[in-house]
This record gives structure tokens, C-alpha cells and sequence, in this order.
């Protein structure tokens, strides 16, 4: 097994958050704009301020870098390519999404369950577009 390209995971990882931050725009800054309003107002909160759309944004290019660095250690395991960039994608999702937004916004009640529900499918979409643009940058 090759050693993990550090400097590649950081570059293949931000392309691959760039990649789930502009589908997460699409999907919850403006799909799904109207029902996270509701949500917040609910929880006596404002919309979002651009602070946190900035941090939003940090943190997304925070993950991709985790994302592919799981891509680049399932690699030799699984061989490179699309597949493993979708695998690394699921494990990625399941931890960073999937259980948080069960734990949270469908069994906490924070939010509705559509939402929860659209959200969690729209990450799992902004996921596995980032794994697959990251990883065709990858190389060890």
C-alpha cells in the first residue's frame, strides 16, 4: 500500500468541497430556502446571517478534505476511480449527515421531517458530486 498524497487529499479535497458547497447553495440556500426560514423562525431565530453562510462554507471545504482523505485510504484497498470515490462518498455522508440529521432534526423534532428528509437527500447528492470531482484529482 502507497503512502496518502497529503498535499493531493488537500488540493483533490477543497475542489471536492467547492464542488458540495455550490450544490449545497443550490439545494438549501434557495430549493429549500423557504423551509429552513420556517424552521428557524420556529426556533425563534432569524434567517442565516452571511457570517454563517461563510462559515457554512469553511466547514464544507473542511469536509471535502475529510472526504477524500477517506478516498485515498480505501483506495488501494478498492482500487481508484468512481466507485470508491461513491463509497468513500456513503461513509463520508453517513457520519457528516446522515446520523447528525437523525439525531438532531428528525428524533430532536429542531426541524420537520420533510425537511430533515430533503436536506439529508440533497447532502447525499453534494456528496457524492464533491467524491467524484475530488477523487478524479487524486493521484499518490
Amino acid at each position: 500500500m502507497g503512502k496518502i498524497n497529503i498535499g493531493r487529499v488537500i488540493i483533490a479535497g477543497l475542489v471536492a468541497g467547492i464542488v458540495a458547497d455550490i450544490l449545497s447553495f443550490l439545494v438549501d440556500g434557495m430549493l429549500l430556502a423557504p423551509r429552513w426560514a420556517d424552521g428557524m423562525t420556529r426556533l425563534g431565530h432569524g434567517a442565516f446571517s452571511p457570517n454563517e453562510w461563510i462559515w457554512f462554507n469553511v466547514i464544507g471545504l473542511a469536509g471535502g478534505i475529510a472526504l477524500i482523505w477517506i478516498y485515498a485510504a480505501i483506495r488501494p484497498r478498492f482500487g481508484a476511480g468512481v466507485q470508491t470515490a461513491i463509497y468513500a462518498g456513503i461513509v463520508y455522508w453517513f457520519v457528516a449527515s446522515l446520523l447528525p440529521n437523525l439525531t438532531f432534526m428528525w428524533v430532536g423534532g429542531l426541524f420537520s421531517r420533510h425537511l430533515t428528509a430533503m436536506t439529508t437527500a440533497g447532502n447525499l447528492i453534494e456528496t457524492l458530486a464533491g467524491a467524484i470531482a475530488g477523487a478524479a484529482l487524486y493521484k499518490e
